[in-house]
């Protein structure tokens, strides 16, 4: 990867990213969850963003990000997701194949909701008691008017 510095470059860029486990088949384990959000996290920093909170359930996970401007969102994405999956495969945490669905939720915030979000994300558990994640990525893109077509929200794979 090519590092592009910009001198004068400042920003404020804050994004909650959200992906889900592909069809459920293989879950994030409780054993190697930590060890999982440790790795993606040092991704991030790799990338030369800023990794404000990481949290999920065993089906998905909520990243909270201080982007820098040398990376897009997708490309950092497809960073995470790629090499978090080959990394679960080479220490063996799942049998059979794990995959991260395609795509993700991107959701951009200022920097006074900052702990709002990040309260939110730590508090992954209490928030799936009551509802699922289906119901909250639902609830995410409609409050932030972000246009979808539900037929290919959490599109199962095709055999």
């Amino acid at each position: 990867m090519k590092i592009i510095h910009m001198a004068n470059t400042y920003t404020q860029i804050y994004i909650q990213a959200v992906f889900t486990v592909q069809n459920k088949l293989s879950l994030i384990r409780p054993e190697w969850q930590e060890e999982l959000y440790k790795y993606i996290t040092g991704i991030v920093q790799n990338n030369r963003h800023k990794m404000i909170a990481i949290n999920g359930m065993p089906d998905h996970l909520h990243l909270f990000i201080g982007m820098k401007p040398n990376q897009s969102l997708s490309d950092l994405m497809q960073d995470v997701k790629g090499d978090s999956s080959k990394w679960i495969h080479e220490k063996g945490f799942v049998k059979g194949r794990f995959e991260w669905q395609a795509g993700f939720g991107g959701f951009s915030y200022s920097i006074s909701q900052i702990d709002t979000v990040v309260k939110y994300i730590n508090n992954q558990a209490k928030h799936h008691k009551i509802k699922t994640f289906a119901e909250e990525y639902l609830e995410f893109l409609k409050k932030f008017q972000v246009p979808f077509d539900e037929r290919y929200i959490f599109k199962p794979i095709e055999y």
